[in-house]
């Protein structure tokens, strides 16, 4: 499970308006009639079919006292691995089960109170709306290193253009094979073609967008999942305030929530608490991995193998200790791989 929440963007480039970030979630819709079986709508902890107009009407008209330096709104993106959507039975009725379950984990995450007492679901005011296919992207590991081939295979093409205009002389035919050959040896291939940014992703991509108001459904209350406090209780004109959005809770129910929901059952290289334990305590982490059932050690070590983090091979270990100097050296790397690709904010 991939979660990232991420605060909208602000500045002189960007529009105030939740308009283009919702009308991006859109995409998939496009060229789709309205009423289509296939047409994803927005949807909330108790409303399905919720049109992309209201969501922007109603996140863009509840931002009461906040300031321009403050995000209106934020948004979470829920991706499941392959293995985990193996585990629904219908991707769309039970990502959006567990939509809703997970929110309830979202305001219990929250170190604040309103009028009095903890925030509620009701207090909240997010849309959410699921998607199904997803495409390469240029920092995607397999468009960056079939690039070489890539900007050969473009040179060769304006080659050929030159020559068919006259300005270049050379054997059109013989740049054409060249070209053919170039496009197999690119190292990443999808259903025999070279991947290309852009291409989408074969196999089952489902996945979650969140857009939701910063301000609390009553517009009165701000409600940051991006405060850089954790969770804390502080002592402001004599009264002890709550304050913060503790993430690392979050991430944890978020987990706990989807296995309880499909029965499913985590891995050790799959769970929170063993990503956090690899940034922070990579020794503690491979001691702990070598150390599982060799079942489960099997699955672990294919797991990080289709993460395409370089662990497996070139790390020498035994049996009494990692080689935590070799770890050491590569952990800066791990860890931004990490963090581009899981939970995080």
């Amino acid at each position: 499970m991939y979660i990232t929440i991420t605060a909208q963007k602000l500045g002189s480039t960007y529009s105030p308006s939740s308009a283009d970030f919702v009308d991006y979630l859109g995409k998939e819709n496009q060229g789709m009639e309205e009423g289509n079986e296939n047409m994803e709508y927005f949807f909330n902890q108790y409303h399905d079919q919720i049109s992309a107009e209201e969501v922007v009407r109603e996140i863009d008209d509840n931002t009461a006292k906040l300031e321009k330096s403050e995000p209106r709104f934020y948004s979470i993106t829920i991706n499941p691995s392959k293995y985990e959507l193996k585990a629904l039975d219908n991707p769309n009725l039970d990502l959006k089960r567990y939509t809703r379950e997970l929110m309830k984990d979202y305001v219990a995450s929250f170190n604040r109170e309103i009028n009095g007492r903890p925030v509620s679901i009701d207090d909240i005011k997010y849309y959410a709306k699921i998607e199904h296919q997803r495409t390469f992207k240029g920092t995607d590991k397999q468009i960056r290193e079939n690039q070489p081939y890539a900007t050969k295979i473009l040179q060769l093409k304006h080659n050929i253009e030159k020559m068919e205009n006259g300005t270049l002389k050379g054997n059109i035919k013989k740049m054409e094979r060249r070209i053919k050959k170039l496009e197999r040896q690119a190292p990443h291939q999808q259903n025999g073609q070279r991947i290309v940014q852009d291409m989408v992703k074969a196999g089952s991509q489902s996945h979650i967008h969140i857009v939701m108001s910063r301000k609390d459904a009553s517009n009165s209350f701000s409600l940051s999942p991006g405060s850089k406090y954790k969770a804390s209780d502080i002592e402001l004109n004599g009264q002890i305030v709550r304050r913060g959005f503790n993430r690392d809770l979050f991430f944890d129910k978020a987990e706990k929530t989807f296995d309880r929901t499909f029965g499913y059952q985590r891995s050790f290289t799959e769970k929170y608490s063993s990503r956090k334990e690899f940034i922070n305590n990579p020794r503690m982490y491979f001691n702990s991995l070598m150390r599982l059932p060799t079942n489960e050690k099997t699955i672990a070590f294919k797991l990080l193998r289709e993460s395409g983090l370089p662990i497996m091979g070139s790390i020498p270990f035994n049996k009494a200790q990692v080689a935590l100097k070799v770890f050491n050296k590569l952990r800066q790397g791990l860890e931004v791989a990490i963090k581009s690709s899981s939970i995080g904010i």
